[in-house]
């Protein structure tokens, strides 16, 4: 593009910005803040950038070229090259036009959902699809509307296999991305269509139909209007028990909860404004119930969520985080169930994670919905007083007054009535109580995997609260306010969450550090005033003492998540004045023993360091305290105090060395826990904003301190490293580079923010200490400590050590440095050392500001000039090259000059001198900062041209020399070259961002016809256009580009001749000098206009990190200025690539390319491996250099090549930008196949693993092409083309040239099928060889397989290959061939049955039996009468007319949809295509010969030990008999009569095989022949299912009619006939015989069948439950386990819901209006009533129990145990919620049982059933009947045992469940554990203690304060009589039962000491210290744990006792007192 700026711009600090043109184009509001982003970058930038006009014109060419692409369906090479242009172009951040915008998403979209479109161009379409509509503001559903069901249909056809398709794509998932990123514009309209679609299909028995259609539910139904089918949604969650099933609902619900805030998204009257305009109409809308004129949102209870609905989703909440309990498991019920999914279920995208979806929703769902309890903390305001109905009742004297004493109630019903919460919020509230239950899992001595993700939960909480806060601060905010967040609510989360925080903050686990550091620095954000002083409190004492190193860690990452706190007076004002006595701490941190400390602290110094200025503030007219009379605020009572106070004998602070102050941190008292009855100082005092500056600005007084305490750190860290390692490594390995690294960008930062007193203060420092040591060991430091300071000021910085370093440098050279010739890595010699260190200095003082070296060019050059003649090694020249390169690099570049926190006009400014403190923190918003640039002036580029004509030219010159015919070439020739080219290599990359040198017109034209695209015309190859990046010379004229240019064709001979050269010489010592080489050809082709464009990535990853890092909330608009500047260049960097993203290859790059193909298969490995690498990117970037590679790689590939160059090629054809595009390009396809198996010929191990690895990779990225495609017509995808071409001017829609691509490239696409009908000639003549090699047959074979194309027909030839395979000896060949057979004729079968090239796209069987039935207003009978069909014989003259069979079951179950799929029987034969005939006929050959079928029999009857069926095989027998129906019967019968005759178990798998393949491969054989084949197996089958059975072959016989039975109608012939077999045994089969295995076979092989029928199996089961029924204490422990097998999974068959009619209105209709109903029958189940009736029976047989070991054989046991099997799976299975009808009425005999000692066994399965149970969340309404059956247990129950087991379950049950328990029943729970601290056992005393702690940590305060009265009181009116008293035991226990309570409220607390917590120490246990036992024990122990829990916390704790307190506690914990 030409310039119309030819003078290149100053390189000062710009006078004006750049800018853009002016926009002259309408633009809409998104548009428009497009433009002003865009201007405001360009204003960044130096130069002046293209106006909108110009790159819309661009957009145009590259629209137009999509929509032709499409219009000549190009999907392959011309629409992928133009999407990347796209792309390329949307990275520039030019505004697209909304209109042009819209196009393209459709454009994109309609690619996608075109059945068989290619997938990597489906992946590419939904990438770009996906950014055109990711924004919100953008597009939304007003703008446009697409079709959901064209994405649906390829979905749910290619989400589950066919038993016979077995090839993965990427098909599912990239149609679930699709869907994921168009439901916001699928229209609400469509909601009833589809939940009819959805919802029927649902089948409850089956988790892969529930996951699938739920998947299909929460992706495809918009979230705008969810009122229609939410209710219906939350019904089926309730329903199913399923963690997967959870974790994607809460990711649904999440979004919900986020969208919903703003009620107008949910207004009904949206959807009749929204045009309907996506292709077709709503096929189904229901009618419309919620239009209402006063739309107000879908608000409810909490957030949009009924209260049942909230507290259920709470439920799951806790249970997501899988905390574990002494409840064996109690969470594993839902993960069990997924077990139960296919694999196909894994093929779809992972939702949200659990975690951060439950906390969006939490966050969401808060609002100012309740009245506001107590702020955290504060005093509760009810205090009971006497009379009061709370208080507790007078203790009297009897015993029975003492149970009354304890189970009064503890409030009255009218206390209950009156519910606050906190902060006002009912979903705060919540948040609060979870996270109270779950404190203790916090701490880390508590830890384990559940520790992460509750500190992950904390995280997002806090990061979703800060993002909703900020959303509602913007002016356009919809929430309402009376439902935004408040700042109370904010301030209650944040005490919340503080605790929990602060104890995780020292774990030991990676993890949860990080999440607690995000959390806490989103936190500071919120109220840093109750953050920043809790870890400040905890900072002093870890950085003064640096004894637990762990804990030193965690309090600095802790102190780097606040430091904003510190930094930003924004932010917290107060947070400045404790930087400096913070940093005075560090210092000490910087320890190279200790690396990892050494990093944090150096990272935390860099966040501070980068927002604040390092200057004493005292200088300017300031006293803290003198003449004026000010005083320090800071001495005011009661306020923290710094001390800082200097050690005797310190310097002034300018003098230059110092010693570190002592600093006394603030004493801040803060509070821990929520206690509920005091109010904690948990915010810092406040001063006002002038007292807090002084402070601040005294502070600064000792920054001079830190800062030379600082670098004298750094400097002893240097002097400490270890020596360096050979030249091109890291000092001392990876972890001495990663401590320099930080620690060097940590000093940049800092000497970027010197004031210029303290600059000068380091400089002089830095200076004397490199001026006077020389540290071999320390050179990459000085390097960056060199560059830190010119960084800073680098007119200061070479002032005072350019003449120094150049003086040396030129002293050492003179006397013999670096003078020993080497060129190979080698250490250092002790005499070049200081030639290295003023080398590295040097260079660190070149980093910035070229026009500062001006004045010493003269010098420099010389320099240069006596480096090039005089560094002989390998380090001196590679020092000194670089030395040249960083000059070039600093006069040529454009770079920001600096990166301070303030823009220089401020820097610079008087008044930020005398109060830059309060500019601490600032962060600038888009447009607000000003950017210095370098670019070239006209003085550095003379100077440049200077080096190049004096130092670079003559030293090319001197290489040119080298290669002269007459040169002696050896070492010192060798030493030479490397040395001289070294330096002409760093030179040229120095300038590569000077210009570009581009490609000549008729170049150019000649490149774009030799492309790697397959014949594709020259108008479709995608060109990239030249943008404005600010060349300073690119003017062709210019005579410096030129010379340059010269200079660059003498280069690239010099290369060329010299790699020539080297080739020929071809000596090992050559080898240093052809790296040398291969790197200058990197040089030459990919430094060219820039330094490499691979600095992109690396600035994106960089801008990407430091932008997280800089983030406080989402949505942030303000970013410190270093990120802008950052971001500035990042878009330069953006354009530059945008320009050297594809560059052209010449002539002189084709020889380059020839030169490195042969470096690439050289001898030596070192060679060809960065040859290699440096080919294969080099292909990245010029087209068509892998076409140029390939036919040399497969020359060398020919037999009688060296072994070297062969593994050369071969290495190099296993890079994937060779390999992948010789099998993907059908040009290349033959030729890689006829070279690559050539190489047989060669048996070295090494050659052919290699060759092993490139078949796997080719075999990976070759796959099945899809052809009909290509003549696939879609009307929308035209019209979307069309669409596109009417906003692009009319020159650019070129209707003929779609008709001259369209022909071209169907031309393509034949050459395509003629290269795969080669490459499958070829693939037969190497499988048919005999000389082929085994592994090669294998390839082979497989790449065969995958040519089998859905669209292609198949080769006689490829069938006469194929058969004899299948009975090959090698089993890898029998399995792919087999697989081979039966892909070729599924395929056939599909083109036989389809006509239309979609349905072959998508593998559609249309079968002619086929019929769609419609289903006519169903009734609540009709699922009845559906299933009782099944049990009718089938009239076959009937179905022969009417569709009458169903194979498989697609709806019913839930609901009906409008038509089913029902078939009719088959009359006669199919007729194959007739293409095909030949192939069948060749089959047909094989298969009636009884010598195949013995040789397959020989295979399928190898010993495998299998105990099932190989389905492999089954469809491979299936397959014959399908498609040659059963002429293959007589050949086949003897066969198979045989092998049923053998019972050894391997013939018996055999034969069920081959039985199974008959019996489905029949399936559409005619009636007689059907009738044949069943008039044969009738009487075989009793022989076949009973006489001939085993042991051994029950399983392959059970797999066997699994098989047969499974997806087919039970009317069918011979599942009817097996149905029949199977029913008849079950009434005749006799459960108790001697041998069980009678029975066992036929309990197995029901089983298999209901499992393969399904829920069409129910009319049959009620005949074998009431024979089951009569056998639960059968005599057979196998039998009794097969029962139980049985009645679980009869349970589940006969489970389903009751709407009143099942239709999918009806269903959605009734779960929005009848909440009460069970509509999903989770309480009706059949067997409800059989149980009731068996309850009392176990009271009478646990009479009749035996005694002793006998009792295992009672029938109570018996019976029992089968009962308790059924029910512990029931709860591991989808309907497991149903369970508890089961369960409930069953509680106390199960507690009955779990006590029993003589079977232990019964016991323990009652002990898991019954803590399962609790896991699994029940019917709301079946809570207190739980509950009661449990206290009912604990009351009544006459044995201590029993009451012991229900106390802790009482706790897991109210763990697990504490949401969906009312407060009601939390009182009730703690009155009966009340009642059991008066057990008469002390066990279960104590275990009532225990269950008391536990509740009380997340029970209602106010309990509590009633318990610890009550407790109180009973302590001191109990007292001891004597022990002959018979009143003594009774008041023994009393006391005891008042210690234990005591003790259950202290550990309730155990990471907070509440305020009443001192007095029961002092006033009750302390008492009791020395009383008789078991009372003194418990007092010890109870003191203990109070020490144990409380020692992190002690500091502050301690003050809540006063001395007689810490007397008394030093007496329970000791039993003497110190203090006494």
């Amino acid at each position: 593009m030409e310039n119309k700026h030819k003078l290149i711009p100053s390189n000062l600090a710009r006078s004006r910005p750049g800018y853009l043109p002016p926009f002259t184009s309408s633009t809409t509001k998104d548009e428009e803040r497009s433009i002003r982003k865009l201007k405001h970058v360009a204003a960044s930038l130096p130069y002046k950038i293209e106006s909108e006009e110009e790159m819309q014109r661009r957009l145009n060419v590259i629209s137009a070229r999509l929509a032709q692409a499409v219009e000549s369906r190009d999907y392959d090479y011309g629409l992928l090259q133009w999407d990347s242009m796209l792309a390329s172009w949307m990275e520039l951040k030019y505004p697209l036009p909304r209109k042009k915008r819209i196009a393209l998403a459709k454009l994109f979209y309609q690619i996608c959902v075109v059945p068989g479109m290619p997938h990597d161009t489906v992946s590419a379409c939904m990438d770009t699809f996906s950014m055109l509509t990711r924004s919100k503001k953008k597009l939304g559903i007003q703008d446009l509307r697409l079709p959901w069901r064209p994405v649906y249909d390829i979905l749910s056809r290619d989400l589950f296999f066919k038993r016979r398709q077995f090839e993965f794509t990427q098909t599912a998932y990239n149609m679930a991305y699709v869907a994921e990123s168009a439901r916001k514009f699928f229209s609400p309209a469509c909601i009833d269509e589809m939940l009819q679609e959805f919802i029927p299909h649902i089948i409850g028995n089956n988790l892969d139909r529930i996951l699938a259609n739920q998947y299909y539910l929460v992706t495809f139904l918009p979230l705008s209007h969810p009122q229609r089918y939410l209710p219906t949604m939350m019904r089926l969650w309730g329903a199913v028990n399923s963690y997967a099933y959870d974790e994607r609902m809460l990711s649904f619900i999440s979004k919900l909860s986020e969208m919903h805030v703003d009620p107008t998204i949910s207004d009904p009257k949206v959807v009749e404004q929204i045009p309907m305009d996506w292709g077709e109409a709503p096929r189904v809308q229901w009618p419309k119930q919620d239009l209402s004129d006063d739309w107000k949102g879908l608000y409810k209870d909490v957030g949009i969520f009924a209260e049942d609905e909230w507290s259920f989703i709470m439920c799951k909440c806790l249970a997501s985080m899988q905390i574990p309990l002494a409840d064996a498991g109690s969470l594993t019920t839902g993960p069990s169930t997924d077990g139960q999914a296919g694999y196909e279920i894994g093929r779809l995208p992972r939702c949200t994670w659990r975690i951060a979806s439950l906390a969006r929703i939490i966050v969401y769902s808060m609002t100012p919905d309740g009245v506001p309890a107590p702020a955290s903390g504060a005093a509760t305001p009810f205090t009971p007083g006497i009379g009061s109905p709370l208080m507790t009742p007078l203790l009297g004297s009897s015993p029975a007054s003492i149970s009354d004493y304890f189970s009064a109630p503890l409030m009255s019903k009218t206390r209950l009535k009156e519910r606050k919460y906190l902060g006002g919020s009912k979903a705060l509230d919540s948040l609060s109580k979870l996270i109270m239950s779950c404190e203790s899992f916090f701490h880390p001595t508590n830890s384990g995997n559940w520790t992460g993700d509750l500190t992950a939960f904390v995280k997002y909480i806090v990061f979703e609260f800060n993002k909703r806060w900020h959303e509602e601060l913007q002016p356009d905010s919809k929430v309402p306010k009376a439902r935004r967040l408040t700042p109370l609510m904010r301030r209650e989360l944040v005490r919340c969450l503080r605790t929990v925080c602060l104890l995780s903050i020292f774990s030991s686990d990676s993890t949860t550090t990080g999440n607690v550091q995000s959390a806490l620095k989103s936190m500071i954000s919120m109220e840093p005033d109750l953050i920043l002083p809790s870890i400040l409190e905890r900072a002093v004492e870890a950085l003064e003492t640096l004894t637990e190193t762990q804990r030193t860690l965690a309090i600095i990452k802790g102190l780097s998540a606040v430091c904003t706190g510190m930094t930003s007076r924004d932010m917290y004002y107060p947070g400045a004045k404790h930087i400096s006595p913070v940093l005075e701490l560090l210092i000490p941190g910087i320890d190279l023993n200790d690396p990892t400390k050494t990093i944090c602290t150096s990272s935390l110094i860099k966040d501070v360091a980068q927002f604040i200025k390092f200057g004493d503030l005292t200088e300017f007219n300031f006293a803290v305290s003198g003449a004026n009379g000010f005083a320090s605020p800071l001495q005011a009572a009661g306020t923290p105090s710094y001390h800082l106070n200097s050690a005797p004998g310190t310097p002034s602070r300018m003098s230059g060395t110092s010693t570190p102050t002592r600093i006394v941190l603030p004493v801040i008292n803060i509070g821990y826990g929520f206690t509920g009855d005091e109010t904690p100082n948990d915010s810092e005092p406040r001063l006002s904003d002038h007292e807090e500056d002084a402070l601040v600005k005294e502070s600064t007084s000792t920054f001079s301190n830190f800062v030379t305490s600082w670098f004298h750190r750094v400097i002893k860290l240097m002097e400490s490293l270890p020596e360096e390692g050979q030249p091109g490594t890291r000092a001392g390995g990876e972890e001495e580079a990663g401590v320099i690294d930080n620690i060097g960008s940590t000093s940049m930062l800092i000497c970027q923010h010197l004031s210029d007193q303290l600059f000068d203060l380091v400089l002089n420092q830095l200076h004397e200490y490199a001026t006077t040591c020389v540290r071999p060991n320390a050179l990459r430091a000085i390097h960056q400590l060199a560059e830190c300071l010119a960084n800073a000021n680098p007119k200061k910085t070479l002032e005072r050590f350019m003449p120094h370093c150049l003086q040396h440098i030129k002293t050492e050279l003179e006397h013999g440095a670096s003078s020993q010739r080497t060129t190979s890595s080698s250490e250092a010699l002790p005499s070049d050392a200081t030639l290295h260190w003023n080398l590295a200095i040097l260079r660190g003082a070149m980093y910035k500001d070229g026009r500062e070296l001006l004045p010493y060019k003269q010098e420099l050059k010389e320099t240069l000039m006596l480096l090039v003649d005089k560094t002989l090694s390998k380090r001196g020249y590679q020092w000194g090259s670089r030395l040249l390169y960083s000059v070039l690099l600093a006069c040529t570049n454009t770079y920001p000059l600096e990166d301070r926190f303030v823009n220089p006009d401020e820097w610079n400014g008087t008044a930020f001198l005398h109060s830059h403190h309060k500019k601490w923190g600032k962060l600038y918003r888009m447009g607000e900062t000003f950017i210095s640039w370098h670019v070239p002036s006209q003085p550095e580029l003379d100077f440049v041209m200077e080096l190049f004509d004096d130092v670079v030219s003559p030293t090319l010159g001197k290489l040119e020399d080298l290669l002269a015919d007459n040169v002696t070439r050896d070492l010192a020739w060798r030493s030479d070259f490397c040395r001289l080219l070294s330096y002409v290599q760093e030179a040229f990359s120095g300038i590569a961002g000077l210009m570009k040198e581009d490609a000549t017109k008729e170049e150019k034209e000649l490149y774009y016809a030799n492309t790697d695209l397959p014949e594709s015309l020259p108008e479709m190859v995608a060109w990239t256009a030249q943008i404005e990046v600010n060349y300073p010379l690119r003017d062709e004229k210019d005579l410096r580009r030129q010379k340059l240019l010269e200079h660059r064709r003498r280069f690239r001979e010099f290369l060329l001749k010299s790699s020539q050269v080297l080739r020929q010489q071809g000596e090992e010592n050559t080898v240093d000098a052809i790296h040398m080489v291969i790197s200058s050809f990197r040089t030459y082709l990919l430094e060219n206009g820039a330094p490499d464009i691979e600095d992109w990535g690396s600035l994106r990853n960089r801008y990407s990190n430091e932008k997280n890092v800089a983030r406080n909330y989402a949505g942030q608009q303000e970013w410190p200025r270093s990120l802008w500047i950052l971001h500035a260049r990042f878009y330069q960097a953006t354009r530059m690539r945008a320009n050297n993203i594809e560059r052209i290859r010449t002539k002189v790059e084709d020889s380059i390319i020839d030169e490195l193909i042969e470096w690439s298969m050289y001898i030596y490995a070192t060679v060809r491996i960065p040859a290699q690498n440096l080919l294969s990117r080099i292909s990245e970037v010029y087209d068509g250099v892998r076409r140029r590679v390939l036919p040399k790689v497969y020359e060398a590939l020919a037999p009688g090549t060296d072994d070297d160059r062969l593994k050369g090629a071969l290495y190099l054809l296993h890079y994937s930008n060779f390999g992948k595009y010789a099998v993907t390009d059908l040009r290349q396809f033959s030729l890689f196949i006829k070279h690559v198996f050539a190489c047989q010929h060669n048996e070295k191990p090494s050659i052919q693993n290699i060759i092993s690895a490139i078949f796997d990779s080719a075999l990976n990225n070759f796959i099945e092409r899809c052809h009909s495609i290509y003549r696939t017509h879609s009307q929308p995808l035209i019209d979307a083309a069309e669409e596109i071409l009417n906003t692009v001017p009319e020159p650019l829609r070129d209707r003929d040239f779609i008709k001259r691509n369209f022909e071209h490239c169907r031309n393509r696409e034949n050459t395509f099928l003629q290269s795969l009908q080669q490459a499958s000639e070829a693939l037969l003549a190497i499988g048919n060889s005999t000389s082929t090699h085994w592994r090669y047959h294998i390839v082979a074979l497989r790449i065969i397989r995958t040519l089998i194309q859905k669209d292609v027909t198949n080769t006689t030839a490829e069938m006469k290959y194929l058969i004899p395979k299948v009975t090959d000896d090698h089993p890898s060949i029998r399995y792919y061939s087999q697989r081979a057979i039966m892909k070729m004729t599924r395929y056939i079968k599909i083109r036989t049955f389809t006509q239309r090239e979609e349905d072959i796209s998508l593998q559609i069987n249309r079968s002619p039996l086929r019929r769609m039935v419609p289903i006519h207003q169903p009734s609540e009978h009709t699922t009845d009468k559906y299933l009782a069909d099944f049990m009718q014989p089938l009239d076959w003259v009937l179905a022969q007319d009417q569709p009458l069979l169903q194979d498989k079951m697609s709806s019913g179950w839930l609901a009906w949809e409008e038509q089913v799929s029902l078939r009719l029987a088959p009359s006669s034969s199919i007729e194959w295509e007739p293409a095909s005939q030949a192939v069948f006929d060749e089959f047909r050959l094989s298969c009636l010969k009884p010598e195949f079928w013995e040789a397959l029999k020989v295979h399928y009857a190898e010993e495998n030990q299998s105990s099932s069926v190989n389905w492999d095989n089954v469809s491979f027998v299936k397959t014959i008999f399908q498609v040659l129906g059963n002429s293959p019967w007589e050949a086949f019968l003897p066969t198979l009569e045989k092998l049923l005759a053998d019972k050894e178990q391997n013939k018996q798998r055999a034969a069920a095989e081959l039985l199974a393949g008959v019996i489905a491969g029949s399936k559409n054989w005619d009636f007689p022949a059907q009738n044949k084949l069943k008039e044969w197996l009738s009487p075989q089958l009793p022989t076949i299912l009973g006489q001939n059975l085993k042991t051994d072959t029950l399983g392959i016989w059970t797999s066997f009619i699994e098989y047969t039975l499974g997806n087919r109608d039970p009317r069918r012939i011979f599942p009817q006939l097996i149905i029949e077999f199977l029913m008849r045994e079950n009434q005749t089969m006799e459960y108790n015989q001697e041998l069980s295995f009678d029975a066992i076979r036929i309990c197995c092989f029901t089983q298999s069948m209901a499992e393969a029928l399904g829920w069409r199996f129910r009319p049959w089961i009620g005949p074998i439950v009431d024979r089951h029924w009569q056998e639960l204490a059968s005599d057979h422990d196998e039998v009794r386990a097969y029962i139980a097998d049985a009645l679980q999974l009869f349970d589940k068959i006969m489970w389903r819901p009751k709407p009143s009619v099942p239709t999918v209105e009806v269903v959605v209709r009734e779960c929005q209006t009848l909440s009460e109903n069970d509509i999903m029958s989770i309480r009706n189940f059949p067997l409800s009533g059989r149980f009731q009736e068996l309850l009392p029976r176990f009271a009478q047989w646990r009479t009749e129990r035996l005694p002793g070991a006998r009792a295992i054989h009672s029938t109570y046991d018996r019976a029992a145990t089968t009962v308790l099997k059924w029910l512990f799976m029931a709860l591991h299975d989808i309907q497991a919620t149903s369970t508890y009808d089961y369960i409930v009425p069953f509680v106390p005999e199960l507690l009955h049982m779990s006590e029993l000692n003589d079977n232990v066994d019964l016991a323990s399965r009652a002990g898991y059933l019954l803590t399962r149970t609790c896991g699994v969340s029940p019917p709301r309404e079946l809570i207190p009947q739980f509950l009661e059956a449990i206290f009912t247990s604990i009351k009544e129950s006459p044995s201590w045992r029993i009451r012991l087991k229900a106390l802790p379950l009482l706790q897991v049950f109210y763990f697990r469940q504490m949401s969906l328990i009312s407060e009601v029943r939390v009182i009730q729970i703690l009155e009966v554990i009340c009642t059991c601290l008066d057990d008469e056992n002390i066990v279960v005393r104590e275990m009532a203690a225990t269950t008391l702690s536990g509740i009380l940590r997340c029970s209602p305060r106010q309990s509590v304060i009633t318990l610890k009265e009550r407790f109180r009181r009973l302590a001191r009116k109990t007292k001891l009589p004597p022990r002959d008293d018979p009143k003594y035991p009774i008041a023994l226990r009393t006391l005891h039962s008042a210690i234990l309570g005591i003790g259950a409220l202290l550990d309730a607390y155990p990471y907070s000491c509440p305020s009443w917590a001192p007095g029961l120490i002092v006033d009750v246990l302390s008492k009791h210290t020395h009383s008789p036992l078991p009372i003194s024990t418990t007092v010890r122990r109870i003191g203990t744990s109070f020490k144990r829990t409380h020692t992190d916390t002690w500091a502050e704790d301690q003050k809540k006792f006063d001395e007689d307190g810490l007397s008394a506690l030093s007496l329970l914990l000791t039993g003497s007192s110190y203090y006494a």
